[in-house]
């Protein structure tokens, strides 16, 4: 399903990710967001009803160009190994493209600000494990991925190391190559579960 989006809610999104990610939760507020954008509050609500959906859409927006993003590569010749490299290499470039997102992968105070806002996060998380679900079994049945550690298990590894990566990554200041360490961190985790 395509995201009815316009230019400048997608504006609107990213200066809220940026909030997000400075001030946490609390500092998203309709003041802060107008002077980040440089527009009075009254207008943010031509665009938006609420805090919460700009929130939401910011998550769906996400979750969407992942999903683009996961496709195009999971649909490709790629072998699995390729795959497994591409997907986390295109997640950290994004994320290096657009820092502002990390506060929906790191959630923080998120998922307890509303029920469409945790709603959403699921969403997104749920999308994406069925993405490294396929990521995984496909892999098993080529041989490529170790059939000692349940699917479920290692998508939790995955995961679970991606999120971490990116956590180190925000108390850094964002002040390393999140690509290069990432992608290390990543190919050592391939090592790890490789038949």
């Amino acid at each position: 399903m395509k995201l009815d989006i316009t230019n400048r809610q997608i504006e609107i999104i990213k200066a809220s990710g940026k909030i997000l990610m400075e001030k946490g939760i609390v500092g998203l507020t309709t003041k802060n967001l107008a002077a980040e954008i440089g527009f009075s509050e009254s207008a943010l609500y031509r665009h938006f009803k609420d805090k919460e959906a700009i929130i939401s859409l910011l998550i769906q927006y996400l979750a969407e160009n992942i999903n683009e993003r996961f496709t195009k590569i999971m649909s490709s010749d790629l072998n699995g190994e390729e795959k497994y490299l591409a997907v986390f290499g295109s997640q950290f470039q994004f994320f290096k493209d657009n820092p502002h997102y990390i506060a929906v992968i790191l959630s923080d105070g998120l998922m307890d600000s509303s029920e469409v806002i945790k709603q959403s996060i699921k969403n997104l998380i749920q999308r994406n494990s069925k993405f490294f679900i396929e990521l995984i079994e496909n892999g098993k049945q080529n041989h490529f991925f170790t059939h000692k550690i349940d699917t479920e298990d290692m998508v939790h590894i995955m995961m679970g190391t991606f999120r971490l990566q990116m956590l180190k990554w925000k108390m850094a200041d964002f002040s390393f190559d999140i690509t290069e360490k990432g992608m290390k961190t990543m190919k050592g985790l391939l090592t790890l579960i490789k038949n």
